[in-house]
């Protein structure tokens, strides 16, 4: 009898182990050894990187499977993945569609519509877009030029702002949809940048809105700030990718700050925790050009963090972490993305 409920243990851990509520998007730019390098990967560190979701047992998924499942609560298998790039160069096509074809692999491209009718020189045509779409590719929503959503132009008032960019966001979904045939209405914010009220604007409109701030994401993330971890330029190193690719989302039931675009240069973050099913004396938050941040904790489920130093104008990162229990070498993982001006 003891040897029949151990057994019925283990399975039910192994069951579990393969079904989870997580999963992890990995951003792209450029795949190509003649752009900044800031941006891109060689298609040889490319091709490193598929062959290690492959190897290891990754399920690689259409990103609008994967957001669907987590917004409905449903679990998904172990070591899910979605890739994306932003942009739409043509080096996706030339260079990166051949290398995902070898793989099988799902991708979105997330692109900038009134740049591809302007027949920018940089950018895949629409016929070029219907190829890959064709072969399993999901077109996706980057704004009409790449501007700076969250910008109010000069005596703009608020009601403007939201009439303007609500017209870009939902025109540049419908020429989509005209030469592409879907929507998935899921916008990726330009340069990553968003504000509170973006992000409320892009609610309203249906939209799912995904920054570039790093992180894994899951059923309790919030969906107008989904995060993905750059893989190229610096962030291409394999090694360092590898445990990004493992990581785990923390059980977070709220998130308070004024607005992570801000004249703070020293903005302080509040994080509740449905569950701390971490070591607290482990978690750990770093600082953007600084090391680590000051870290509080005001009960047993809510923490502070607060820069050291004031944080210098443009895009900061608060990255916070704590390692996962039992499973060494795995890391529970959040980022909070600021802009300073």
């Amino acid at each position: 009898m003891a040897k029949k409920i151990l057994h019925l243990l283990s399975a039910l851990l192994l069951i579990n182990m393969k079904c989870v509520s997580a999963a992890v998007i990995l951003q792209y730019h450029h795949v190509s050894e003649k752009l900044p390098a800031v941006t891109s990967l060689s298609a040889e560190q490319f091709r490193a990187h598929l062959s290690y979701l492959r190897d290891s047992q990754f399920k690689v998924i259409p990103l609008d499977e994967l957001v669907e499942s987590l917004r409905k609560g449903d679990t998904l298998p172990a070591k899910t993945v979605a890739i994306t790039f932003d942009d739409g160069y043509d080096n996706n096509i030339e260079q990166a569609a051949p290398i995902l074809a070898e793989f099988s692999f799902p991708y979105t491209i997330f692109v900038n519509p009134k740049l591809i009718d302007e027949q920018q020189s940089y950018v895949m045509t629409w016929s070029q877009l219907k190829q890959l779409a064709s072969k399993g590719a999901l077109i996706a929503n980057h704004s009409a030029k790449h501007d700076y959503l969250h910008k109010r132009q000069p005596n703009e008032s608020l009601e403007q702002w939201k009439a303007r960019v609500s017209q870009d966001i939902s025109w540049s979904e419908q020429r989509i949809k005209e030469e592409i045939g879907h929507h998935a209405k899921l916008l990726a914010y330009p340069y990553g940048e968003f504000n509170n009220e973006l992000r409320m604007l892009v609610k309203s409109l249906g939209f799912i809105g995904i920054g570039q701030h790093s992180g894994a994401v899951g059923i309790d993330s919030d969906f107008t700030r989904i995060p993905r971890f750059p893989a190229s330029g610096v962030y291409s190193k394999l090694d360092t990718l590898k445990v990004k690719l493992n990581s785990q989302p923390f059980a977070i039931a709220e998130l308070s700050y004024d607005d992570s675009v801000t004249g703070n240069q020293q903005p302080t973050l509040l994080i509740n925790f449905k569950k701390v099913n971490f070591n607290s004396k482990l978690f750990t938050c770093y600082v953007s050009g600084q090391g680590q941040g000051d870290v509080k904790w005001l009960s047993d489920k809510q923490v502070r963090i607060t820069a050291v130093k004031s944080l210098p104008k443009g895009r900061s990162r608060y990255n916070c972490t704590a390692p996962v229990e039992g499973q060494p070498g795995k890391f529970f993982w959040f980022s909070q993305p600021w802009v300073i001006n």
